[in-house]
């Protein structure tokens, strides 16, 4: 008598279910938000300095401006990083002295708020770039975002310094901006530069003899301020000298794209 052949039973599987994570992840609105309490924290800070109704204006509208170019500016990212953080405070403080500026250029008013609050986002400029380092959290966008955070605060000290020395003094504020201009007719300028420590200084040397310069307290303040623009018009030729020798090598940029808001560029 023979046995039946047995039929291969189906093996069951569990179903997969949802992966239990250990740790607590954020939502995906988390960097919303972060920079929205930045913003909050902007038009709070700027009311209680009491800048006036020039000065609240300047404020507010620098929050919403500041709040709207780095939402898309991070639009990839979950969360900011702890050296965005770091920096994300250096432009409220930024924030602060521009509504101070505003309002000193309408009634005029005491300075030394405004140098404080200058002061500490330099002492500030320093402490990102080592969070960064120390947490491994370092990339193109945050040192970007650096970057874009010295050149607000240089812009709005300089507008400060040019009721003490002159409009001359504007030149060490616009420089970058007019720089990022240029690239957008000289797709070129985009290219990447080499990490350098005398760029590095030049930015530095700006920030602080600015803050000294308004503080109306210096002597001979606007040969400092001089001084301070001949480095700086020396930093950025130098820079667009080495790009333009690049681009004469390779004969143009190729596939180079049209430019765009938050574009990168060399400086």
């Amino acid at each position: 008598m023979t046995r039946p052949m047995a039929v291969p039973r189906p093996v069951s599987r569990p179903v997969p279910g949802p992966v239990l994570r250990t740790g607590r992840r954020r939502p995906l609105a988390w960097r919303s938000w972060e920079l929205a309490g930045a913003a909050f924290v902007q038009v709070a800070a700027v009311a209680a300095l009491r800048p006036g109704a020039v000065g609240l204006a300047v404020g507010i509208g620098y929050a919403l401006a500041a709040w709207g170019v780095l939402e898309f500016a991070f639009r990839g990212r979950r969360a900011l990083g702890p050296a965005d953080h770091v920096t994300l405070a250096r432009v409220v403080l930024a924030g602060c002295v521009a509504a101070l500026v505003a309002e000193r250029l309408v009634h005029g008013g005491p300075v030394a708020v405004l140098v404080a609050l200058a002061a500490a986002a330099l002492v500030l400029d320093g402490v990102d770039g080592q969070v960064a380092r120390r947490t491994g959290t370092s990339s193109g966008l945050g040192a970007r975002f650096d970057m874009e955070a010295d050149a607000l605060l240089i812009l709005v000290l300089s507008v400060q310094v040019a009721t003490v020395t002159g409009p001359w003094a504007l030149a060490i504020g616009t420089m970058r901006y007019a720089f990022v201009a240029a690239a957008w007719a000289a797709p070129w300028l985009r290219a990447p530069l080499p990490p350098s420590f005398a760029r590095k200084a030049v930015a530095v040397v700006q920030g602080v003899v600015l803050t000294a310069a308004a503080s109306g307290a210096v002597p001979f303040a606007w040969a400092l301020v001089a001084a301070a623009l001949a480095l700086l018009a020396w930093s950025f030729g130098r820079d667009v000298l080495a790009l333009g020798l690049r681009h004469r090598r390779e004969r143009g940029v190729r596939g180079a794209r049209r430019a765009r808001v938050l574009d990168p560029v060399a400086r």
